[in-house]
């Protein structure tokens, strides 16, 4: 890896840092990314045993996945950007939106996973697997 993947928040209170590359890199046409983005899917990455640094004090809510999993969404209190995700029963795992990172360009999906929740409207790279819910772990 050449240099950290970097981002944060539009204010700047938010930032985060990460040493590692992503485990994967994917778009999710959930809900719960429809409604955190705004719009028809999230766009992820997934780093798993890295060590995240994060300065500033984000906000955090708790949201329960169709699995059970529990998800802490982080935003700033200030400007409300969505800036990651982390997992309470999996601590090794930190997931960074794709709109925040520094550089955007960095952000490669790799797939596309709950295009069973997608809208019509929401037309992705065609290219892309295609998951109606989670991939499988092989994926």
């Amino acid at each position: 890896m050449t240099e950290p993947y970097t981002g944060g928040c539009a204010c700047g209170a938010i930032r985060y840092e990460v040493a590692t590359e992503p485990a994967m890199m994917n778009d999710c046409q959930c809900r719960q990314c429809q409604r955190d983005s705004g719009t028809g899917h999230g766009s992820h990455l997934t780093f798993v045993g890295a060590s995240a640094k994060v300065t500033g004090a984000p906000s955090i809510w708790e949201a329960v996945g169709d699995d059970g999993t529990r998800k802490h969404r982080a935003f700033c209190p200030t400007c409300g950007t969505p800036v990651f995700l982390t997992l309470p029963d999996m601590p090794e795992i930190f997931v960074a939106s794709a709109a925040s990172l520094d550089d955007p360009a960095r952000y490669q999906p790799q797939f596309v996973m709950w295009t069973a929740a997608g809208h019509i409207w929401d037309q992705l790279d065609p290219t892309l697997p295609k998951f109606d819910k989670m991939p499988p772990a092989n994926a």
